[in-house]
């Protein structure tokens, strides 16, 4: 099966209050619930195509919203990114975020039959664990009976020890000078008497406001104050890969399919290799992607036990610039050519949470521009992909929220409502034609990723080189390839080019031997528009094909 992922913001997805007031609070601007997922939105979403759900946002993470009664501590908002807080400052790894509970006394409960209801319709959960950091007031009530908190039995007189969970500062306050104010608490203090090193690798005590400062820096056993180059400590084990190792092993009793692993980069693929290892020894089947930005550490990371690793700084970029005409189509084959012998490894994608949208000022400006580019990223190989919710709908994510401001992104840090999700699962009449026929195209794109074998199985070949100065074919603006698994042939095309492209492709002799293939005169169907024409598939017998701009064409041979 080749891995369709779709990504929701939980808290964000469901939430069908309009008022939209920039620094609105969730009384204000509403929030969604993990029971907005019943089971005709998740058959929604599975019909689209995907096979697995990213629910970003399970766990407690600081907010500004006062959830005391419940017994749930308090959070500092000198010390929290907007009034909803960032789903990335954990508050407590063995709870759900109460926001996303109908029932904030029964919020796990919720969240169990959110798993069976998501399982029930077919498809997979994957939640985000958060090893690098975690939340300046972190405290878990939720605990298993026996575990100790982070930083509980921590020496805060050392800058680094191998069984403490965070760095410090010894004798030394954290200065928040350089922190902003968060809206609405001008007078709002946080005490750090002896102070934790921040998330983002800042071993001071003095953050600054580009800096994660609402987190402190877990300590995996490297001695980042040792003025010796990061020496490492791994024997015996650190308490925190204990710790952290038991937080995924609960998570995977909870019936999760997987982990999305936020910057795993910053944790050393020592642990990782003892935590997927003991981790995948009880759940076999379960399934680590790694936020790893660095090309040199793929290879690293995925012997550590990754399954899938991000391909931001190559695919991802590549196809970005390819949109936005930085770069011209050809270049797409270097990408994929520098991950080839990890190939099944890398995820795909074109928008996450991190990333603005691509119909945004920010990006292409044009929702149709993310087409060609989807075609290359969902049937290009058998490695997974993903979609972030909004997407196949055209979100332009140039609102002004609060926090996150007007940044081409959809807010992490706000409570907010999505217009293009809202109109998608909740009020279709309000999509306009443009939306329909984009959800349409994802659609065809992403069920052809399922249920074409030559897609999840079969063998890919790049056609650009045998194209390359050709006269008949901008290579600029034009990338083909073709995907072979038996006897199932797809040629697929795609047009970067805002204007329709009339090609003459050629198919080489060497296509034709690689993928044992068949010279033949053939009828072929587009399975994006449902077109039926015959073909002569021959070697270096140029195949005339009309593209419309920012599409393609996916020609089943039959």
């Amino acid at each position: 099966m080749k891995l369709v992922i779709y990504q929701v913001f939980t808290r964000i997805f469901g939430n069908k209050n309009t008022h939209r007031k920039p620094h609105g609070k969730l009384a204000e601007n509403g929030v969604g619930k993990m029971n907005d997922f019943d089971l005709a939105t998740l058959n929604q979403i599975k019909s689209l195509g995907a096979n697995t759900i990213w629910y970003t946002g399970i766990l407690r993470h600081a907010t500004c919203t006062d959830y005391s009664s419940f017994g749930i501590p308090r959070q500092t908002p000198r010390v929290v990114k907007g009034l909803a807080g960032s789903p990335y400052a954990i508050t407590d790894y063995y709870d759900i975020d109460p926001d996303i509970a109908e029932n904030v006394s029964e919020r796990m409960n919720e969240f169990t039959d959110l798993v069976k209801r998501t399982h029930k319709v077919g498809l997979k959960v994957i939640i985000d664990f958060v090893p690098n950091h975690v939340a300046r007031e972190y405290k878990s009530i939720c605990k298993p009976k026996g575990v100790k908190d982070l930083g509980e039995t921590d020496d805060t007189k050392k800058h680094f020890d191998a069984n403490n969970n965070f760095y410090y500062c010894p004798n030394e306050a954290l200065d928040t000078s350089a922190i902003p104010q968060p809206y609405g608490f001008t007078d709002s203090e946080y005490i750090e008497t002896v102070a934790r090193c921040t998330g983002n690798d800042k071993f001071d005590a003095h953050p600054q406001a580009n800096d994660w400062y609402e987190t402190v820096k877990l300590n995996y056993g490297i001695d980042y104050c040792d003025w010796g180059g990061r020496s490492t400590h791994y024997m015996p084990i650190p308490d925190t890969w204990h710790k952290m190792t038991d937080i995924l092993l609960f998570w995977a009793e909870k019936g999760v399919d997987g982990f999305r692993c936020d910057m795993a980069e910053m944790v050393p693929p020592e642990f990782w290799k003892y935590a997927t290892k003991k981790v995948k020894a009880q759940f076999p089947n379960i399934v680590f992607i790694g936020e790893v930005y660095d090309p040199q550490q793929y290879r690293t990371y995925i012997s550590s036990g990754f399954n899938y690793l991000y391909d931001k700084v190559g695919m991802y970029d590549c196809l970005r610039d390819v949109m936005c005409s930085n770069r011209p189509a050809y270049t797409i084959s270097q990408q994929w050519q520098a991950t080839d012998d990890i190939k099944d490894n890398m995820l795909y994608f074109l928008e996450n949470h991190d990333e603005q949208r691509i119909a945004s000022d920010f990006f292409a400006k044009d929702m149709k521009r993310g087409i060609p580019a989807m075609l290359v990223s969902a049937l290009l190989q058998t490695n997974p992909v993903m979609i972030y919710a909004g997407q196949e709908f055209g979100e332009e994510g140039m609102d002004e929220e609060g926090f996150s401001g007007k940044d081409g992104r959809t807010t992490i840090f706000d409570y907010w409502c999505v217009d293009s999700i809202y109109k998608g699962y909740y009020n279709r009449t309000k999509l306009t034609q443009e939306q329909k026929q984009l959800e349409q195209t994802y659609q065809a794109i992403l069920q052809c990723s399922n249920q074409e074998e030559a897609i999840s199985k079969g063998k890919s070949f790049d056609l650009m080189y045998a194209n390359m100065g050709s006269d008949k074919i901008d290579s600029n603006k034009i990338f083909a390839f073709i995907r072979k698994y038996k006897d199932s042939v797809l040629l697929v095309v795609a047009n970067f080019s805002d204007s329709e492209k009339a090609i003459e492709l050629n198919v080489p002799q060497h296509a034709f031997d690689y993928l044992e293939m068949k010279e033949q005169e053939v009828l072929a169907e587009d399975l994006l528009s449902k077109e039926e024409f015959s073909i002569t598939f021959k070697a270096e017998k140029p195949i005339p094909i009309s593209v419309k701009g920012n599409y393609g064409r996916i020609l089943k041979l039959k």
